[in-house]
């Protein structure tokens, strides 16, 4: 089973939630990342802004850093490969290196609703 590392670049979350307006593609990577780990698969993604000793101890990541500088993040390494970088991988991409079906990446809305009944005080 592949063994995939995302570097990325400095940045206050992971998620694309935080700010002033959603990232959807951040929200999109955080997803498809949280299904596969459900799954067992060894996925681990790091922050430049907060975990920077990968970078640093990560010879090609940290190779790509002095030659191109920040702009190359994120890289994606799978089994200790330079797979992709300066973009996020589809999902489509993850399901070729873990073998995880698409499908299997999108979370799914929850199918339950919700009834509230508001009673007005008079």
């Amino acid at each position: 089973m592949a063994k995939i590392e995302i570097f990325d670049p400095a940045m206050c979350c992971a998620t694309g939630v935080c700010g002033p307006s959603v990232d959807l593609e951040l929200t999109r990577v955080a997803s498809a990342i949280f299904s596969m780990q459900q799954k067992g698969i060894d996925i681990s993604r790091y922050n430049l802004g907060s975990e920077p000793e990968p970078f640093v101890t990560n010879q090609k990541v940290n190779e790509l850093l002095m030659e191109k500088g920040p702009e190359c993040l994120p890289v994606i390494l799978v089994d200790g490969e330079v797979a992709k970088m300066e973009d996020y991988p589809t999902n489509e991409e993850f399901a070729k290196w873990t073998g995880v079906k698409v499908e299997e990446m999108v979370q799914e809305k929850p199918k339950k609703k919700l009834n509230i009944t508001l009673n007005s005080i008079n």
